[in-house]
C-alpha cells in the first residue's frame, strides 16, 4: 500500500528508483540546490525498476521550465541584507504529545543551527492530562502556557498575548518543518518586507495508506511551487480575495504581531474544535488582505503534514472543510458589506463546482469517492444554514463560564 516519499535533487546525476515489495507506488519531493521545486506521485507496482532515463521522463518538461525560472529569478534578485526580525513560533496543541515531540524535534535542530533567536511556545489547550507540560518542561529553550477554553482560537489568542516578537508563527502539531523553513520565511520577509503575512507549502509526511494517497492525489494542501504576493486584486479572479483558501493553510503560517492586535486577533468562534473544526485560518487570511496588508506564500517556506490515516477521518475533514468555508462565508457576508454580491456569487460557484465533482465521482473519473465529495457538500450545507452564528452561541458561553469560573 504504501508510496515511499524520496527527496531527488535533480542539479545531481538521476538515479534509477524501485519500489519495495510491499509499495504501490512512489512519491518524489524534487529540490533544485536544494530548494523545492516539485511534487510528483504515481503508482507503480511492486518491486518496480525505473531507469534514469524514465525518471528524467517522469519529471517531464513542466520540472525544468520550474528549475529554469528559479535560475534565472535568482540571478536578477541578488540575496537580501535584510535580517528576519523576532521571530516566535507557536504550536497550538491538545492531548497529542507525539505528534507534538515530533514537531519540536524538527524546531529544536533548527533553534541550534540558526543564528536568530528563535523562540518557541506551546500552547496547551484545554488538556486532559499532564502529559503535554511533562514534555516541554524537559525543553529548557521552549516555552509552554495552557489556555483551557477549548479551541483552537482560543490557543492561537493566547499565543498572540504570551509573546512579545515581531512576528509570530503558527504550526499545527502534526507537522515537521523542512530543513529550510526559516530560511524560507526569511527570504519571504526580505523579499516583502511590507507583508502582513506569510504562508508558505505543505507536503505529506507520509503516503502509508489510501486515506493519506487519496487526500493527496485530491491535490491536499498544495498551493503549488511559484512566489505568489496577494495584494488587493487578482488579475482574472473576479471573486477574489474571498476565496480565502488560495492563499495557504493555518498549519503554516506567519503574520506581524502588531497586525494581528490591530485587527483583533483570531475569531474565537471558527476553529472551535469539533462543532466548527475550520475556518479560523480561511477568516484571518481575508481580514489581512482586505486590510490592505499583502499576503505571501513563498514555497520554501516548508512543512511535512501527517494527513489523516484512515477513511473516515478524511471523511470528516472534508466535511470540517465545507463547515468552515460556508461558516466564514457567513460570516464576511455578515460583517463586510462591501463583499457582499461576491460572497453570493463563490456560493453559488461553490456549490455548482462540488456538483461537478460529485458528477465525475459517480463516473468514476474523479479521485475521492462518493462519500467524500457528499461529506463535503453536507458541511457547507450546515456551515451555510447558520454555523456561524451557532458557534458563536457556543463561544460565548464558553467564555462566560470561564469569566464567572475562573482557573
Amino acid at each position: 500500500m504504501p508510496y515511499p516519499i524520496l527527496e531527488l535533487e535533480v542539479s545531481e546525476p538521476l538515479p534509477t528508483l524501485t519500489t519495495g515489495p510491499n509499495d504501490t507506488g512512489l512519491a518524489l519531493i524534487l529540490r533544485y540546490q536544494d530548494q523545492p521545486v516539485g511534487f510528483l506521485m504515481k503508482a507503480f507496482p511492486p518491486q518496480t525498476t525505473l531507469s534514469a532515463e524514465e525518471v528524467s521522463n517522469w519529471l517531464g518538461q513542466d520540472t525544468i521550465q520550474k528549475i529554469l525560472q528559479d535560475k534565472i529569478y535568482a540571478q536578477i534578485n541578488p540575496v537580501s541584507t535584510i535580517s528576519l526580525p523576532s521571530l516566535t513560533v507557536a504550536i497550538c496543541t491538545k492531548d497529542r504529545t507525539e505528534n507534538l515531540q515530533r514537531c519540536l524535534g524538527s524546531l529544536l535542530l533548527l533553534q541550534q543551527q540558526s543564528s536568530s533567536k528563535l523562540d518557541i511556545l506551546v500552547v496547551d489547550n484545554a488538556p486532559s492530562d499532564q502529559q503535554t507540560y511533562e514534555l516541554v518542561s524537559d525543553l529548557p529553550t521552549v516555552r509552554y502556557v495552557c489556555e483551557p477554553k477549548p479551541g483552537l482560537d482560543f490557543a492561537r489568542n493566547h499565543a498572540l498575548q504570551s509573546s512579545t516578537t515581531e512576528l509570530l508563527a503558527f504550526l499545527d502539531d502534526d507537522v515537521t518543518v523542512d530543513r529550510l523553513w526559516l530560511e524560507g520565511l526569511t527570504a519571504a520577509f526580505c523579499e516583502n518586507p511590507d507583508a502582513g503575512g506569510f504562508t508558505g507549502l505543505v507536503l505529506p509526511y507520509e503516503l502509508n495508506s489510501t486515506a493519506q494517497i487519496l487526500f493527496e492525489e485530491r491535490g491536499g494542501f498544495q498551493r503549488g511551487f511559484e512566489k505568489i504576493r496577494y495584494g488587493q486584486q487578482l488579475a482574472g479572479n473576479t471573486l477574489y480575495p474571498c476565496g480565502a483558501g488560495i492563499f495557504g493553510a493555518g498549519c503554516n503560517m506567519a503574520f506581524r504581531r502588531s497586525l494581528l492586535l490591530e485587527l483583533g486577533g483570531f475569531d474565537n468562534a471558527l476553529d472551535t474544535g469539533g462543532p466548527m473544526p475550520g475556518g479560523g485560518d480561511l477568516d484571518i487570511f481575508y481580514r489581512v488582505v482586505r486590510a490592505g496588508h499583502p499576503l505571501i506564500y513563498e514555497p520554501s517556506y516548508l512543512v511535512f503534514h501527517q494527513h489523516r490515516p484512515d477513511l473516515a477521518k478524511l471523511r470528516r475533514q472534508y466535511w470540517s472543510w465545507g463547515l468552515g468555508f460556508m461558516a466564514f462565508v457567513g460570516k464576511s457576508y455578515l460583517h463586510d458589506r462591501e463583499m457582499r454580491s461576491q460572497f453570493i456569487q463563490l456560493v453559488g460557484w461553490w456549490f455548482q463546482y462540488q456538483l461537478t465533482l460529485l458528477s465525475r465521482s459517480v463516473l468514476k473519473t474523479h479521485t475521492l469517492p462518493i462519500d467524500m465529495v457528499l461529506a463535503e457538500i453536507w458541511g457547507g450545507i450546515m456551515g451555510l444554514l447558520g454555523g456561524y452564528g451557532r458557534s458563536q452561541r457556543r463561544t460565548q458561553s464558553i467564555q462566560s463560564h470561564f469569566d464567572t469560573h475562573p482557573i
